[in-house]
Formats: structure tokens, C-alpha cells, sequence
């Protein structure tokens, strides 16, 4: 029992003994509280707040202190008292000017500053020059004629709100919903000439693409329009800090949304751009760009987002470009193959669809991704190249050819008597000329040589198809029509052989082909080639 009482007039004793709040202006943290303690409805002594305005006294410096109240309370701004600084000397770093000043709300209220004049902290002369001007920006110019004409039941109050507080609110959602439908058709119409202005074409894609573009941008400009009108209700600060916060949460994640939509409408352009151009590559680049835009879009939202519950701006940025190094640094190989993407798109050493030769590496291209290219071999099977890596490589294009070169040898036997070896050669080379799918003004058909078991032709020629399918269906035709020629001539072709020649054997005559060297004949067959 005598604990207890111990324990409670230990309470009662610090209660009692607790200091009432007097003016001290000696920093910036006391002169804040100075203000804002004496204008509160438990400890209203407004000219208690009015000391904290230098250069004004009574009514006019009292007018002053609640219009600053106004203000920040109108801005839906709360004061955190465990970062104001409580230095008296303190000098702001982020001023040009080394002087002592505090600014309370640098980004929300850069024109209100605290300054140090002689050995007190004082709203700063110019904020109080310039305070009607600065009320005049936070409250909609109507604000003083409305609060004139509001009723005396329209003060009564509820839930610690007045009447005409929540009629005001109920209208300003009304009002809302009657410039939706009509700023809808105007930023649509609006949206549609501009897009009509910089690419004079239309499309389906482009049209539902601004459409969904369109919503977004509405609402932002009704959300402007609610945090214009919202302080003229004069609400209090706890439900303007809500009120405010889910509105800037709300444009926040509206302006992601918007850029993310511009980002698929350029996106659509570029593609209707990429559709005319020979190059496959500008294709492949579309959902690369897109990619890399969307995720910068909602990284620069993260960082808007992180400023909105109080982070600095500056420790944002500094974070970022840190963390970027950091990330940079740790990931050397993916930076080196995103310079490597950006190195193959802007140099094009191959499209999508190339045949490439590259190190051991040889098929078809379909993809480029941000860290690497998939290659496609003949057997089907895929080869995943780092761009870094290709990007350094000697790449050699095959897509890129002219004309697709085969070069092969006709072996023919070798007692094919020279008329009928001329005869040949002269066909081939008639086949070869009158062939669409060949070039007819660079190929080469010649006897070369002797091989081992066969008289060497050579065939040179040159297909004007670059598809490899369309180049084997050429070869096929070819082959062909030289094999038709050899049969009609009686041309025969040798094989890898070794052939025993008896020229002296009783009674047997050595093997002599029976080959048919008639001229009106072997014109015959050539003048049949057509």
C-alpha cells in the first residue's frame, strides 16, 4: 500500500512540476512551436504566436501568424518536431547564401523561411512581405466571399467538422464528376490532333492506345483541381494531411500510368515506322525499347514515391545514383552486355532472320534481348551468345550477300572423248545462262584439271535467291538439268576407281567405251536447251 501511494504522488508530483510553454525564439525548433503551440484551441493566445513575426505588432502581426497557420494547415503540412534543428546557429546547406535560415517546407512552401535576426529566430521578413501573395497561391481567390455567405446554422458542427464543410465537400465531388465527361472529350480530342500533327496517319492501335491514355490524364487534371479547391473548405489539418497524402499517392500512380501508356503509344508509332523499313531489326528493337522505358518509368515512380512520405529529395537522388553504382559495380557482366545490345542496334552488323557466322556460332537470328541473341543452328539447336561477346566478335553475315556462291567440281570419265567434254562444258554454261534463279553475267564452267580418276569441271555460279531453302530448290533444278545434259550427250561421270587395263590377252580386244561424237548430233542436243 505504501508503494502505491509512493507511486502516485510521484505522479501527481511531476504533473504539477511540469513547465508551462513560454516564447523562446532562441532556434528554429522553439520559434516553430512558439507559433503553432499558441494558436492552438487549448492554448489560444495569439499574441503570444505574434512574437515569432519580426517587424510587426498587434492586430497586424496577429493577422499574420494565423494566416501562416492557414497556410501550412490549408497545404495539409505537419510539422515534425524531432527534425527541425535546434541549433541556434544553424545555417541551412542547401542556401546559396551562407546565412542562418531554416525553411519549413522546403518543396511544399519554399517562400516560408525561418532567419536569425540578432540572437532570436524569426519568420523571415520577406516571408511576412509576401504573405498575402502566398495565402492568395494556397487558397482559391473565391475563399474570403465564401466564407461571407455562409449561414450561422451552416457552422454548427459534427464529428468536429461544420456543416457547411461537408456540403462543400459533397459538391466538390459533384463538381468533379460533371468535368470528367467533359475534359474526357476534350483531351481526347486534343490528344487526337497532336497525335494527327507529329505522324500524319491513323491507327486502330494508336486510337485505343489514347484512349486508355486519355482517362488517366483526365483524372490527374481533376485531382489538380481537387487540391486547388480543397483548402477554401478550411478542413482540419489531421484530415488534410489524409486528404492531400492519398491525392499526391494518386498522382503519383496516375502520372506512372500515363507515362507507361506513352511509352506503348510511341511504342505503337515506331512499330507502324519499323513495318516500312527493310530492317527486322528495328522490329526486334520494339519490345526491347519498350521494356527498358517501362522499367525506367516505374523506377523514377519508386524514387516520387519515397518523396512523398518525407525522403528527401537530395538523399533520393544521392541514393540512386550510389545504389546505381553499386548495382553497376556488382553486375559488371550484365552492364557490359547492355552496352553490347546497344552496340548492335545502333552498328546493325545483322537483322533478324541473318544467317551469321560468328566464332563457332553459325545459324539464323531471331532474337536480340537486352543480354543476349539467340541463334538458330541448321540441326535446330540454339546458341545463347552474350552480346558483350558478339558485340567483339568477327561476325561474318551470310544474310547480308548479294548472292548466294556454289562452287563444286564435275569429275567425268576419262576417256570422254574432248569433243564431247567441250560440248558439255558449252551446255552447262547455256543451262546456267538461260536459269532465273542464277546470274547470267557471272559464272564459271571450265575443264580445270585431271584428278586422280576423273576430268576436273569446274562450276561456278552465283543464286539470286538468299533464302537457304530457296538456294537448295535452285541447286536441285540445276543438278538437273546438267544430269539431262550428260545423258543426252552421253557424258558419263567417274567415281573413285582404279581400273586394270590388258591390252595384250589372247584373243580379247581392250574396253573401249562406245562414245558418240557425230557434230549434227551433239548440236542436236545442245540447241534443245531451253
Amino acid at each position: 500500500m505504501k508503494k502505491i501511494c509512493l507511486l502516485f504522488l510521484l505522479i501527481t508530483t511531476s504533473i504539477f512540476a511540469q513547465e508551462p510553454v513560454k516564447v523562446d525564439l532562441s532556434n528554429p525548433n522553439a520559434t516553430i512551436l512558439t507559433h503553432w503551440y499558441f494558436l492552438q484551441e487549448n492554448s489560444y493566445e495569439p499574441e503570444n504566436a505574434a512574437k515569432t513575426i519580426y517587424g510587426f505588432e498587434g492586430e497586424e502581426a496577429v493577422e499574420i501568424a494565423k494566416k501562416l497557420k492557414q497556410i501550412i494547415v490549408g497545404k495539409g503540412l505537419k510539422f515534425d518536431f524531432n527534425k527541425i534543428p535546434m541549433d541556434s546557429m544553424f545555417v541551412d546547406s542547401s542556401q546559396v547564401l551562407n546565412k542562418n535560415r531554416y525553411l519549413v517546407f522546403p518543396m511544399q512552401l519554399p517562400d516560408v523561411y525561418l532567419e536569425k535576426i540578432g540572437s532570436n529566430w524569426y519568420y523571415s521578413p520577406e516571408t511576412t512581405s509576401k504573405i498575402n501573395e502566398i495565402w492568395s497561391n494556397v487558397f482559391p481567390w473565391y475563399t474570403e466571399q465564401l466564407l461571407q455567405i455562409i449561414p450561422e446554422f451552416g457552422h454548427k458542427t459534427f464529428l468536429g467538422i461544420e456543416l457547411w464543410q461537408y456540403f462543400g465537400f459533397v459538391f466538390l465531388i459533384f463538381c468533379c464528376f460533371i468535368l470528367f465527361y467533359i475534359l474526357y472529350r476534350l483531351v481526347y480530342f486534343i490528344l487526337r490532333k497532336l497525335q494527327y500533327w507529329i505522324v500524319h496517319y491513323k491507327n486502330q492501335d494508336v486510337n485505343i492506345a489514347l484512349k486508355k491514355l486519355t482517362r488517366p490524364i483526365v483524372f490527374l487534371l481533376l485531382m489538380e483541381f481537387a487540391k486547388k479547391v480543397l483548402p477554401s473548405l478550411f478542413l482540419p489539418l489531421d484530415i488534410n494531411n489524409v486528404l492531400f497524402l492519398g491525392l499526391n499517392i494518386m498522382v503519383t500512380v496516375f502520372w506512372i500510368y500515363v507515362f507507361l501508356k506513352l511509352v506503348k503509344v510511341a511504342m505503337s508509332i515506331y512499330a507502324i515506322y519499323a513495318e516500312s523499313t527493310e530492317s527486322k531489326l528495328d522490329d526486334q528493337l520494339i519490345p526491347v525499347l519498350n521494356n527498358f522505358l517501362s522499367g525506367l518509368v516505374i523506377f523514377l515512380g519508386f524514387l516520387k514515391f519515397l518523396t512523398i512520405f518525407g525522403v528527401d529529395p537530395v538523399t533520393v537522388v544521392a541514393g540512386a545514383s550510389i545504389g546505381g553504382l553499386a548495382v553497376a559495380l556488382a553486375s559488371q557482366d550484365t552492364v557490359k552486355n547492355l552496352i553490347g545490345t546497344i552496340m548492335i542496334f545502333i552498328d546493325k552488323p545483322f537483322h533478324i532472320g541473318d544467317w551469321i557466322e560468328a566464332d563457332i556460332a553459325a545459324g539464323t537470328v531471331e532474337k536480340v534481348g537486352f543480354r543476349s541473341t539467340r541463334v538458330r543452328a541448321a540441326d535446330t539447336s540454339i546458341f545463347q551468345i552474350p552480346n558483350s561477346a558478339l558485340a567483339e566478335m568477327i561476325v561474318n553475315n551470310k544474310g547480308l550477300r548479294a548472292f548466294r556462291r556454289y562452287q563444286t567440281n564435275l569429275g567425268v570419265r576419262y576417256d570422254t572423248p574432248p569433243e564431247l567434254i567441250e560440248a558439255f562444258v558449252v551446255g552447262i554454261r547455256k543451262i546456267i545462262e538461260i536459269d532465273p534463279g542464277t546470274r547470267n553475267d557471272a559464272f564459271n564452267a571450265e575443264f580445270i584439271g585431271f584428278g586422280d580418276s576423273s576430268l576436273q569441271i569446274l562450276l561456278n555460279v552465283y543464286f539470286t535467291e538468299l533464302d537457304w531453302n530457296s538456294e537448295q530448290a535452285s541447286k536441285h533444278k540445276l543438278h538437273m538439268e546438267i544430269l539431262k545434259l550428260a545423258k543426252e550427250l552421253g557424258v558419263e561421270f567417274a567415281f573413285p576407281s582404279t581400273t586394270l587395263m590388258i591390252e595384250q590377252f589372247p584373243d580379247k580386244k581392250g574396253i573401249t567405251m562406245p562414245y558418240n561424237i557425230d557434230k549434227e548430233r551433239t548440236q542436236k542436243v545442245l540447241d534443245a536447251i531451253k
